[in-house]
């Protein structure tokens, strides 16, 4: 079993830059299989979720190849309707391959997605808003069956909630939909850009991309393209994080600041002081961070509900009470009882975390319970005296490229073991 070994304490300084953005990489992946060609994606990061979304456009009959951080797919042989079962557990954003099922062959086979246990995700909205396009579903031994036996057709949809994933399904499918699809309170997500952006250059019409309509006018087919993945902002967020737990003075070059504006000003209420350019932030955090009266979670552009944890791993160590109010999973706790490992004082009822800052952490054994809970253990272990390690890291690399190398290059005492 691979394990991180930190020894806490080191202040953090210098320059970095982070990789490409998971929740755009895996949808758009997901939309090649539409193109029936060879696209080309560019700053695909190396992660586990990543592999798994290649190894499932592979499973389709797909054609993959990987060099660096490029991926090429050539979807002119996809012959397979069927995601297999171990690869649908593998993440829990496997359901997306859904929608570009649906767009190429109009029939998807799909079985309960895995990933992450932070509560419940249900896929009820992405049936209901496939169902509206003309699909059947049937429910078959633990598998779905999708089915659009006289084609996709455009539709009036509104979603209960501007679920992401919902939100992709439905622009997959109905960009070679008859007619035009309305989604109204579609999530506004920079990755829900970021994935109109690809699909425009394949040939759709996907009009509003960031706004709560999406207007999308259905084409016959689409061709291949060549884009590049924006940054991940969750990864940018999470690594100032661990600046500003260590008294640190980092410099994120390569990102977007716009994708982590709600976070700003709350750093700048934990004491930090925050320069932008058009490209970069930097984070020179104070001697000790000041609580935050309270934070909760929403959809973007609201706070981040994947920033959650490793915020309130920061907070633990601030002067003063915060409170934090998960409004997105209600299982999203469980990186807490590892968190008072090292001696935070943090109480949860129901949705609602209070943090009540301590002098100090102490290293300690510990377990990340999931992908942003197990950053939030990192986070927490940089700021912490003596040694800490943490086991079950797969979580981890999930969703953060190598995150020894960096934090390590910033001046971290940490190893992967």
């Amino acid at each position: 079993m691979e394990k991180l070994v930190i020894h806490g304490g080191n202040r953090l300084t210098g320059e970095m830059s982070v990789h490409g953005s998971k929740n755009s990489a895996l949808p758009i992946l997901a939309a090649t299989a539409l193109t029936g060609c060879e696209s080309v994606i560019h700053n695909c990061p190396r992660l586990s979720d990543v592999d798994a979304a290649i190894d499932i456009l592979k499973s389709l009959g797909c054609k993959v190849n990987r060099e660096n951080d490029t991926v090429t797919v050539n979807s002119c042989c996809l012959e397979n309707d069927e995601v297999p079962a171990p690869l649908m557990q593998k993440m829990r954003s496997s359901v997306i391959f859904m929608g570009a099922m649906l767009g190429r062959n109009g029939k998807a086979v799909l079985s309960a997605p895995g990933g992450c246990e932070i509560g419940l995700r249900p896929i009820d909205m992405h049936i209901s808003a496939v169902k509206a396009l003309g699909v059947s579903v049937t429910n078959e031994d633990g598998r779905l069956y999708f089915t659009a036996e006289n084609g996709l057709k455009g539709a009036k949809i509104t979603l209960p909630f501007p679920s992401v994933g919902a939100t992709e399904n439905v622009m997959l499918a109905a960009c070679v939909a008859k007619g035009t699809t309305v989604l109204d309170n579609a999530a506004r997500e920079p990755e829900i850009t970021d994935l109109a952006d690809f699909l425009n250059k394949c040939g759709a019409r996907i009009y509003g991309a960031g706004d709560s309509t999406l207007i999308i006018k259905g084409v016959n087919r689409l061709h291949p393209a060549e884009h590049t993945v924006i940054p991940d902002r969750i990864a940018a967020a999470s690594y100032l994080l661990c600046a500003a737990v260590t008294q640190g003075n980092i410099l994120i070059n390569e990102i977007t600041p716009k994708h982590i504006a709600v976070l700003l000003p709350v750093l700048q209420e934990m004491g930090c002081i925050i320069k932008l350019s058009a490209n970069s932030v930097r984070l020179v955090a104070p001697a000790r961070l000041s609580r935050v009266e309270i934070l909760r979670t929403m959809p973007y552009p609201g706070f981040p509900t994947d920033i959650q944890a490793p915020m309130t791993a920061a907070l633990s160590v601030a002067d003063g009470t915060s409170v934090m109010i998960e409004n997105i999973f209600e299982s999203r706790y469980k990186h807490i009882s590892e968190l008072l490992k090292l001696g935070a004082n943090i109480s949860v009822e129901g949705r609602m975390a209070v943090i009540r800052g301590v002098p100090y952490l102490s290293g300690a054994l510990l377990r990340a319970p999931d992908l942003r809970g197990g950053f939030a253990l990192i986070t927490a272990a940089l700021a912490a005296r003596g040694e800490s390690e943490i086991t079950h890291i797969e979580h981890i690399y999930r969703g953060y490229e190598e995150p020894e190398h960096i934090l390590e290059s910033l001046g971290a005492d940490i190893k992967r073991i």
